[in-house]
Protein backbone atom coordinates (compact mmCIF):
# COMPACT_ATOMS: atom_id res chain seq x y z
CA UNK A 1 0.00 0.00 0.00
CA UNK A 2 0.95 3.62 -0.42
CA UNK A 3 -0.08 6.22 2.16
CA UNK A 4 -0.84 9.76 0.95
CA UNK A 5 -0.29 12.50 3.52
CA UNK A 6 -1.03 16.22 3.12
CA UNK A 7 1.82 18.68 2.68
CA UNK A 8 1.73 21.90 4.76
CA UNK A 9 1.87 23.88 1.51
CA UNK A 10 -1.72 22.75 0.82
CA UNK A 11 -2.80 25.28 3.47
CA UNK A 12 -1.67 28.13 1.25
CA UNK A 13 -4.56 27.53 -1.18
CA UNK A 14 -7.10 28.29 1.58
CA UNK A 15 -7.36 32.05 2.19
CA UNK A 16 -9.29 31.28 5.38
CA UNK A 17 -6.48 29.20 6.91
CA UNK A 18 -5.60 29.86 10.53
CA UNK A 19 -2.16 29.86 12.11
CA UNK A 20 -2.31 28.38 15.59
CA UNK A 21 -0.30 27.01 18.46
CA UNK A 22 -1.47 23.43 18.61
CA UNK A 23 -3.24 21.81 21.47
CA UNK A 24 -1.79 18.40 22.40
CA UNK A 25 -2.94 15.32 20.45
CA UNK A 26 -4.33 17.04 17.34
CA UNK A 27 -3.95 14.64 14.37
CA UNK A 28 -1.44 16.11 11.93
CA UNK A 29 -1.93 15.13 8.29
CA UNK A 30 1.65 15.97 7.23
CA UNK A 31 3.78 13.69 9.42
CA UNK A 32 0.85 11.43 10.41
CA UNK A 33 1.25 11.74 14.15
CA UNK A 34 -0.46 13.62 16.96
CA UNK A 35 0.72 17.09 17.83
CA UNK A 36 2.60 18.24 20.87
CA UNK A 37 1.43 21.28 22.81
CA UNK A 38 2.18 24.65 21.21
CA UNK A 39 3.55 23.35 17.89
CA UNK A 40 2.89 25.87 15.09
CA UNK A 41 0.14 24.46 12.88
CA UNK A 42 -2.23 25.42 10.09
CA UNK A 43 -5.94 24.73 10.40
CA UNK A 44 -7.48 24.85 6.93
CA UNK A 45 -10.12 23.50 4.57
CA UNK A 46 -9.03 20.49 2.53
CA UNK A 47 -10.65 18.35 -0.15
CA UNK A 48 -9.10 14.88 -0.68
CA UNK A 49 -8.55 14.05 -4.34
CA UNK A 50 -10.32 10.67 -4.27
CA UNK A 51 -13.89 11.99 -4.00
CA UNK A 52 -15.13 13.66 -7.18
CA UNK A 53 -18.33 15.43 -8.25
CA UNK A 54 -21.02 15.08 -5.58
CA UNK A 55 -18.61 12.89 -3.56
CA UNK A 56 -16.03 15.68 -3.21
CA UNK A 57 -15.93 16.81 0.40
CA UNK A 58 -14.21 19.71 2.11
CA UNK A 59 -13.38 19.67 5.77
CA UNK A 60 -10.98 21.06 8.36
CA UNK A 61 -7.54 19.50 8.87
CA UNK A 62 -4.30 20.36 10.67
CA UNK A 63 -0.72 20.27 9.38
CA UNK A 64 2.47 21.71 10.78
CA UNK A 65 3.45 25.09 9.40
CA UNK A 66 6.89 23.57 8.68
CA UNK A 67 6.76 19.81 9.11
CA UNK A 68 9.83 18.50 10.97
CA UNK A 69 9.47 14.88 9.82
CA UNK A 70 8.71 12.74 6.81
CA UNK A 71 6.29 9.91 7.54
CA UNK A 72 6.74 6.34 6.40
CA UNK A 73 4.38 6.04 3.45
CA UNK A 74 4.39 2.26 2.96
CA UNK A 75 2.67 1.26 6.20
CA UNK A 76 -0.24 2.52 8.27
CA UNK A 77 0.59 5.20 10.88
CA UNK A 78 -0.16 3.43 14.17
CA UNK A 79 -0.42 6.66 16.19
CA UNK A 80 -3.46 7.79 14.18
CA UNK A 81 -5.14 4.38 14.25
CA UNK A 82 -5.39 3.80 18.00
CA UNK A 83 -9.15 4.50 17.98
CA UNK A 84 -12.00 3.44 15.69
CA UNK A 85 -11.94 5.19 12.31
CA UNK A 86 -14.12 5.38 9.22
CA UNK A 87 -12.65 3.74 6.14
CA UNK A 88 -14.20 4.64 2.77
CA UNK A 89 -13.35 3.11 -0.59
CA UNK A 90 -13.65 5.00 -3.89
CA UNK A 91 -13.74 3.83 -7.49
CA UNK A 92 -11.88 5.45 -10.42
CA UNK A 93 -14.81 7.82 -11.05
CA UNK A 94 -14.44 9.19 -7.51
CA UNK A 95 -17.66 7.63 -6.21
CA UNK A 96 -17.91 5.98 -2.80
CA UNK A 97 -17.79 2.22 -3.26
CA UNK A 98 -18.05 1.09 0.37
CA UNK A 99 -17.52 2.33 3.89
CA UNK A 100 -17.16 0.89 7.35
CA UNK A 101 -16.07 1.61 10.89
CA UNK A 102 -12.74 -0.07 11.58
CA UNK A 103 -11.49 -0.93 15.04
CA UNK A 104 -7.83 -0.69 16.11
CA UNK A 105 -5.90 -3.84 15.24
CA UNK A 106 -7.94 -4.67 12.14
CA UNK A 107 -6.93 -1.92 9.70
CA UNK A 108 -4.49 -4.03 7.64
CA UNK A 109 -7.08 -6.77 7.21
CA UNK A 110 -9.86 -4.36 6.20
CA UNK A 111 -7.59 -2.41 3.83
CA UNK A 112 -6.46 -5.62 2.12
CA UNK A 113 -10.06 -6.84 1.90
CA UNK A 114 -11.24 -3.62 0.25
CA UNK A 115 -8.37 -3.72 -2.24
CA UNK A 116 -9.41 -7.27 -3.20
CA UNK A 117 -12.17 -5.51 -5.16
CA UNK A 118 -10.56 -4.45 -8.48
CA UNK A 119 -12.95 -1.50 -8.81
CA UNK A 120 -11.52 0.14 -5.69
CA UNK A 121 -8.91 2.76 -6.60
CA UNK A 122 -8.36 4.50 -3.27
CA UNK A 123 -9.33 4.56 0.40
CA UNK A 124 -9.83 7.41 2.83
CA UNK A 125 -9.24 7.11 6.57
CA UNK A 126 -11.42 9.52 8.55
CA UNK A 127 -12.26 10.46 12.11
CA UNK A 128 -15.22 8.58 13.56
CA UNK A 129 -16.29 11.46 15.80
CA UNK A 130 -15.93 14.40 13.39
CA UNK A 131 -15.66 12.74 9.95
CA UNK A 132 -12.46 14.67 9.19
CA UNK A 133 -10.03 13.30 6.59
CA UNK A 134 -6.81 11.78 8.00
CA UNK A 135 -5.01 10.29 4.98
CA UNK A 136 -5.56 8.34 1.77
CA UNK A 137 -4.36 4.88 0.75
CA UNK A 138 -3.75 3.49 -2.73
CA UNK A 139 -2.17 0.29 -3.98
CA UNK A 140 1.64 0.40 -4.11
Amino acid sequence: MRIHNVQPSAALSDPGREYRASEPSVPLRCCLRKSLADEPVWLFRYSPSSGKGPYAEVGPIFTHVDCPATPTLDRLPAELLNAPRILRSYNAAGQINDGSVVEPGSFDQVVNGLFDDPSVESLQVRSLSHGCFFFAITRA
